[in-house]
């Protein structure tokens, strides 16, 4: 975890976004204690593509033939 003051924050703004953004907590202190913690946003995901795994997955012509050695309950 990295503190730094207000005045410090003012000065290296970028270099504390480099920071937070590369995984390592910043917080922003005054002679109080912490105010504030500079963490990075979450990357949006991206939108899902209908059929983008056609033809990567096969299925089997007996996939739903009994299953040898097991018998049903009853």
């Amino acid at each position: 975890m990295r503190q730094v003051t207000v005045k410090e924050a003012t000065r290296s703004l970028g270099e504390l976004i480099r920071t937070a953004r590369a995984g390592e907590e910043v917080v922003i202190a005054s002679e109080t204690g912490p105010l504030v913690r500079l963490v990075p946003m979450a990357q949006p995901r991206k939108p899902r593509v209908f059929g983008s795994a056609r033809g990567l997955i096969e299925m089997a012509d007996d996939f739903d033939a009994p299953l040898e050695g097991f018998q049903a309950s009853r």
